[in-house]
């Protein structure tokens, strides 16, 4: 094998399980017992579907064919959250009973001030988390950088490429838990290439790396031989598959862990209580539920965010969608939350408190709400989140 071979062949492998990225401290126990995980939804999803304004009249007007009907006995009419506020009925088996047990929480009116409304700008200017005046460093992110606060904890990006988000000085691994079964190197190319690396300044990151890859792979043999019947194939596709394999190695290894769910842009025919995006919702909801029950007494110590780029305009366009918008809602998890709450800055929803006439504003700045969760979750101080945020007060809700 040449040096292009095995570049390629590195690179192939890492996509899968990250072995580029791999840290000699991958596998070293975090010094924290507490657990985060981020998730970050890619598309921008409707948030007004997600956390539906009930007292807003106008809500109703802005979405006469989309709209969710007002708390009733109707299966399909909103989950009663408090008197201004109601939950998608896709939610009511799984983030429905967490909330009401006081282990959700959500934040209208969140998000950042990038006004780009671009998919790709938005969600890159948040990875970042930097001030969007200053200078932009793309290989510099906010979780990469709270990380580095954690003493000797240990992190996963749970994708295919190791995002923004998670890039730094910090070593993070990445493996993505939903191919990995796929991989196209066997046990004497790995052995083969850990050869190559003895002796060399890398031979401790590529050890670590087969070793996590390998540890995931055994996990994933021992999970499908349990599934009677099936030869060997993965019985369910999707997000709850994948978050409870996330979880057994959060529960067992990590501090920190980011993973993201594309496919909620929702331009057209979007659906109200049924429909395209409510059934996202309802497999993003057994997948968030599957992740407690995967994490067992862990999840006392669990705390985990789901957020998105921003959130879509306010009325229905023309073609029974919902085009980019600003402002968002953000999703409050955990065992040891102080959840059962619509937390954070609000205000009354009618024409003229809309952003440019068209968004939920954003009252809750991202970094400033992150910040405030990160330092309950880990006892950051001051300067330590100034590390994570530079410049930004933290805003602590209570949530924790």
């Amino acid at each position: 094998m040449n040096r292009r071979e095995l570049l390629k062949a590195l690179a192939m492998c890492g996509a899968g399980a990250g072995l580029s990225t791999i840290s000699a401290q991958l596998l070293a126990a975090p010094a924290t017992q507490n657990r985060l995980l981020l998730v970050f939804l890619r598309g921008g999803y409707d948030a007004s579907h997600l956390l539906v304004p009930t007292s807003s009249s106008f809500y109703y007007e802005s979405r006469p064919n989309i709209a969710i009907a007002k708390p009733s006995q109707d299966a399909q009419s909103a989950l009663e959250l408090n008197a201004d506020w109601g939950l998608h009925p896709a939610l009511k088996d799984t983030i429905y009973p967490l909330f009401k047990a006081g282990e959700a929480a959500f934040i209208p009116f969140a998000g950042i001030d990038d006004l780009s409304r671009s998919h790709f700008e938005t969600q890159d200017s948040i990875e970042m988390g930097q001030d969007l005046n200053g200078s932009r460093n793309f290989q510099s992110g906010f979780l990469n950088r709270l990380m580095g606060q954690l003493n000797a904890g240990s992190a996963m990006s749970f994708t295919d490429q190791l995002p923004i988000i998670m890039r730094g000085d910090a070593k993070v691994a990445n493996t993505a838990l939903r191919t990995i079964n796929k991989s196209n190197m066997d046990e004497k190319q790995s052995k083969i290439i850990a050869q190559m690396y003895n002796n060399t300044a890398l031979e401790k990151q590529v050890s670590d790396g087969f070793t996590v890859r390998g540890e995931v792979v055994r996990d994933m043999q021992m999970e499908m031989q349990n599934n009677d019947g099936n030869r060997n194939a993965i019985t369910t596709k999707g997000f709850e598959l994948e978050a409870r394999r996330i979880a057994k190695m959060m529960r067992e290894k990590y501090a920190l862990g980011f993973i993201d769910v594309g496919g909620w842009d929702t331009h057209v025919n979007q659906g109200a209580a049924t429909g395209a995006l409510a059934s996202k919702f309802e497999e993003l909801g057994r997948g968030l539920a599957a992740y407690k029950a995967e994490m067992g007494l862990m999840w006392k110590n669990t705390t985990v965010v789901v957020i998105s780029e921003f959130g879509r305009t306010f009325r229905e366009n023309g073609k029974a969608g919902t085009d980019h918008g600003h402002g968002s809602v953000y999703w409050v998890l955990g065992g040891g939350i102080k959840g059962g709450r619509v937390l954070g800055e609000q205000q009354k929803l009618q024409a003229s408190t809309l952003f440019q006439n068209r968004d939920y504003p954003v009252l809750n700045e991202y970094r400033a709400v992150l910040g405030g969760i990160f330092s309950s979750v880990y006892g950051l101080n001051a300067s330590q989140l100034e590390q994570v945020f530079p410049r930004v007060k933290p805003r602590d809700l209570g949530l924790i």
